[in-house]
């Protein structure tokens, strides 16, 4: 009876372990299907990226046959995931994914509150930023920043940062720039203006190019067209705060008319973009 009884445990367990294998494997077939097309790739192209035949991307993606240990590896890191997202997460338009802000995957964001348990603006002023990338994380350094509230933004989490240098004009160095936190950046938006935590960077406030790509990162671009834009890889993002609103002690000036040194610049600006679009497509 004994036997019986440990025999019968034993099936339990195989068929159990059977069946949590399988979900795993059609949990990465799925996931495989739909990171592909996502990303407006054939399976042709997946192939070749991934150093395989097409045939057996199909494989994969119909759950007819198991993708090998290194090559699951390779296929998590071109898409910016761990293995732990590839194989176990749900992957559709509804996943949100861990932006890859430091090694472990987990961001730490320390916040202070008042009397009444609402979140404060904490502010970073510019001698403060250097301190922000090691401190960013530890509730005791952001508890010593100077805080403050205001009505219009009481709903969400909110960080002011003082912003140096004329990269960003008309906004004059000096100025505060109030951003809400980003969770997940694929939230972020083309056009519109962030300040990005870096580790070479540091506290910077830049208007995005493209939308966040997990093999890339983030194109930064100035309002002052004498400065380049770049790209910040996505292991050196540590945060990201849409803006929302600045503070200043100088007034905006009002418009200049058009000068012949001013059209001469954005001529050759507009040239400057059009050469680089046509490197682009070459």
């Amino acid at each position: 009876m004994f036997t019986n009884f440990i025999g019968t445990i034993l099936l339990i367990i195989l068929v159990f372990t059977n069946s949590f294998e399988k979900n795993i494997m059609s949990n990465i077939a799925s996931n495989l299907k739909f990171l592909r097309k996502r990303n407006g790739l054939t399976q042709q192209q997946f192939a070749d990226l991934m150093e395989i035949k097409r045939a057996s991307v199909g494989a994969y993606e119909e759950d007819r046959a198991e993708p090998k240990y290194e090559l699951l590896k390779k296929i998590a890191e071109y898409y910016g995931l761990s293995m732990d997202e590839l194989a176990n997460d749900v992957i559709d338009e509804k996943w949100k994914p861990v932006a890859k802000g430091n090694s472990s995957n987990l961001r730490v964001l320390s916040v202070t509150v008042d009397a009444e348990d609402r979140e404060n603006i904490e502010l970073v002023p510019v001698k403060a930023s250097a301190g922000y990338l090691n401190g960013y994380g530890d509730p005791e350094y952001v508890k010593e920043l100077p805080r403050f509230s205001l009505p219009m933004f009481n709903q969400g989490t909110y960080r002011a940062f003082e912003i140096k240098g004329d990269s960003m004009l008309p906004l004059p160095s000096g100025s505060i720039v109030i951003g809400e936190y980003v969770e997940n950046w694929h939230d972020i938006k083309p056009g519109q203006t962030y300040v990005i935590i870096s580790k070479d960077e540091g506290v910077v406030y830049k208007r995005v190019a493209f939308k966040y790509k997990d093999d890339k990162g983030l194109k930064l671009v100035s309002d002052n067209k004498i400065y380049d834009s770049y790209w910040v890889e996505p292991t050196d993002i540590v945060e990201v705060w849409k803006a929302k609103a600045y503070i200043s002690t100088e007034f905006p000036e009002p418009s200049a008319e058009p000068t012949i040194e001013s059209l001469t610049s954005m001529m050759a600006q507009m040239q400057k973009t059009i050469n680089s679009v046509v490197e682009t497509k070459k």
